[in-house]
């Protein structure tokens, strides 16, 4: 780690003692700044990309690849520096190349080495267009487990061999990089199996729902329409007539609450406000009172165009999700839906007098993590106040996106730029 050296400042300065450590500093600061990165990032992409690029320049070289298992190949997940057009997503295989090889001996392995550049060239990404003169091959291990290995490809300086040196700092590096490619990759796996779980769980929803109301309507309908049928009596047909068109009418109704789940049609033709207005009332038939206050640029004449329907359905699903929350599961007797947009943010609040909850707890539920998502696919941010017994508070802020922005943008894509 280095000898450690005192200084000692002047009496009562403000740099009374300080402690270097020459050998470690370089190494610390690697790993610092790629901590202070991952930290907020859970998406695996951006961890990898972070990765990438710190590493490169943590040991100066030429490049660095990202090669993650995928059963018994390796994946070329990211990469910085000069690389081949279209590498990223390509395959080498585990058994034959350097990188297999230094996974299953669990060390770093050198591309200065006969057999190892033979690995790399003919196993590993030689052939898809990588080429090196030296190289560091460094496994990522994490708790036991292998998830990959970082390439270092020719140092800018002094190279195009690495020095024992900058060995020793890329394996320390690596050893926080594994643990945040473990984290990003446990998180994503989770939200897959919530999502999954969530799906299944709506799933099961809509059929509980249209077997207890939908289903068992029509089977008593058709019986006493059977039974009417067999009767001689013409009052007995006309009730059974009366009685069906109610039910039908009942039936139609619950049919049109379901589809209005799913996607209401008044998202699409009239835009966030009078899709949440609609909401709105229907949820307080649920015994809840609802208070509504919508301020949003079109629909106030201030502009022309609507928001995109990615950021309109956002609006709605997490209003949509916060008056679920209040009714079902907080017992809330009263809630308030206020949504405004200025030049460049569009706000929205949801509060309820419920029982609350506690955001931070495990659930089998999709609602929080769901509102996460969309917020986050649209770079907003979401705030959770909820106390128990006090009621919660769902706040989400969007950059205000406008469909003539967005299909300006596309255009200018497939034209090539601006």
């Amino acid at each position: 780690m280095g000898r450690p050296i005192w200084w000692q400042g002047q009496a009562g300065s403000r740099n009374d003692l300080v402690v270097e450590f020459p050998l470690m500093d370089k190494a610390a600061r690697g790993v610092l700044d790629l901590a202070r990165g991952v930290l907020a990032e859970l998406d695996l992409d951006v961890v990898l990309e972070l990765v990438a690029r710190r590493g490169r320049a943590l040991v100066s070289a030429r490049v660095l690849l990202i090669e993650l298992c995928d059963r018994e190949e390796l994946l070329v997940a990211a990469g910085a520096g000069e690389l081949p057009p279209d590498l990223i997503g390509e395959r080498v295989t585990m058994k034959d190349s350097v990188a297999g090889q230094a996974l299953r001996a669990r060390r770093t392995l050198r591309l200065d080495d006969e057999l190892n550049r033979a690995r790399f060239d003919e196993h590993g990404t030689g052939p898809l267009g990588v080429h090196a003169k030296g190289g560091l091959v460094v496994p990522l291990l994490f708790q036991g487990r292998r998830y990959g290995a970082l390439l270092a490809l020719d140092r800018l300086e002094d190279g195009p061999s690495f020095t024992a040196e900058d060995e020793r700092l890329l394996e320390a590096f690596a050893a926080s990089a594994a643990t945040a490619v473990a984290t990003a990759q446990s998180v994503a796996t989770e939200r897959q199996r919530q999502r999954l779980a969530a799906a299944e769980g709506e799933r099961q929803r809509w059929a509980r729902e249209l077997h207890d109301e939908t289903l068992q309507s029509l089977s008593a309908l058709r019986i006493g329409l059977s039974t009417a049928s067999r009767s001689e009596r013409p009052e007995a047909l006309r009730d059974a007539y009366r009685q069906a068109i109610e039910q039908l009418e009942e039936g139609i109704t619950n049919l049109r609450a379901l589809i209005t789940d799913l996607r209401p049609a008044a998202l699409d033709e009239l835009g966030a406000q009078a899709a949440v207005e609609a909401l709105a009332e229907r949820a307080s038939r649920h015994g809840i009172e609802i208070d509504v206050s919508i301020d949003l640029a079109h629909e106030r004449g201030q502009e022309s165009t609507r928001h995109t329907p990615e950021l309109e359905t956002a609006i709605y699903r997490i209003v949509q999700e916060a008056l679920t929350n209040a009714t079902k599961h907080g017992g809330a007797r009263r809630a308030v839906v206020e949504i405004h947009e200025d030049d460049e943010t569009v706000h929205l609040e949801v509060r309820d007098d419920g029982s609350g909850f506690d955001p931070a707890a495990e659930t089998d539920g999709f609602g929080l993590l769901g509102m996460r998502e969309r917020v986050e696919l649209l770079n907003g941010t979401l705030l959770f106040n909820s106390t128990p017994g006090r009621g919660t508070t769902v706040r989400a802020s969007f950059p205000v996106q406008r469909r003539a922005v967005a299909a300006l943008a596309a255009v200018r894509d497939t034209r090539g730029g601006g």
